[in-house]
């Protein structure tokens, strides 16, 4: 009788987008990444890095990470969870938190941060650890990714109908919801747009499954989302996804209509046999991009099935 174990592994080599059982201790990280004050160990569950950080007294960003990275401030979003220790943060408009044992907690982009007392500061973190503390250089392999834009449709006029502060409460909820389909298709965030998101899979048919729950799962907050999606090589650097790839998606999604996601012919051709089924809408000059692009319209599950 075949090993259930062997056979395991043999359905994941035969599909390897889909999620496994699998676990993996510190003891014996995948991979050690020290620098000054600091250390981070690093576990790999397939595309998914997970970090424990480990920051000396004293430690402080902008002194010990800076000069490494070239930035003026963290560009990194943290979110994690405390083990040990204290660290004070400060983002770039002044706002400051400090985050102690016990505390899950959530840093955007735009930030310096530093220990505080005589514990070293440990954590665990579940979306920096691949880039956090890499030089340029080290950032700037380019791989091949599929990339996303999502842009809510007609947001400045519901920004002026709404009022700012129902309006950011409006936002928030969006990007709950948006975040956890992005998850849920192994995506990775790589900033938010004010009213949109710029993620990039390492899978098209992840990429468009995504997209396509987007609209739907929005749609009880009144808010109707469009997406535009492209394959193509990029780089990352400072911990943001870079290159022409990136403007080609951002310029698909602004021709998408309300509840659309248009991909390029790049990804429509890495797409035979995923089961998703588009209708043609033509070739299109996208700003600032040479030569015309033919773009598809992804067809509802429903559609597709007929």
């Amino acid at each position: 009788m075949r090993d259930p174990a062997f056979a395991r592994t043999a359905v994941h080599e035969q599909h390897p987008w889909m999620p496994r059982l699998q676990r993996k201790g510190f003891q014996t990280p995948d991979q050690v990444r020290r620098f000054p004050n600091g250390r981070m160990d690093i576990v790999s569950l397939d595309e998914t890095q997970i970090g424990r950080f480990v920051f000396q007294p004293g430690w402080c960003w902008s002194k010990d990470v800076a000069p490494i990275v070239g930035t003026h401030s963290c560009h990194h979003r943290h979110v994690g969870y405390t083990i040990s220790g204290t660290l004070e943060v400060r983002m770039d408009d002044g706002t400051e938190m400090v985050i102690g044992a016990g505390d899950a907690y959530e840093i955007p982009p735009g930030h310096d941060a530093w220990v505080i007392g005589d514990e070293p500061w440990d954590s665990v973190e579940f979306t920096s650890a691949h880039a956090f503390a890499k030089t340029h250089e080290e950032l700037g392999e380019r791989v091949l990714a599929t990339i996303f834009f999502s842009d809510i449709v007609d947001s400045t006029a519901m920004l002026e109908r709404l009022g700012d502060a129902a309006w950011s409460e409006l936002l928030q909820r969006h990007n709950q919801r948006c975040r956890v389909v992005i998850d849920r298709y192994r995506g990775r965030e790589m900033t938010t747009l004010g009213d949109g998101f710029l993620a990039v899979f390492d899978g098209a048919a992840r990429a468009v499954l995504a997209a396509g729950e987007l609209d739907a799962v929005v749609a009880d907050l009144g808010l109707r989302v469009r997406v535009g999606i492209h394959t193509g090589e990029i780089e990352f650097s400072g911990g943001q996804a870079r290159g022409l790839a990136v403007h080609t998606a951002s310029r698909i999604c602004a021709l998408a209509d309300e509840g659309e996601v248009l991909v390029s012919g790049t990804t429509c051709g890495l797409l035979d046999g995923a089961g998703l089924a588009f209708d043609p809408r033509g070739e299109h000059n996208l700003k600032g991009i040479s030569g015309p692009r033919p773009l598809f319209a992804l067809k509802s599950r429903r559609a597709a099935d007929r």
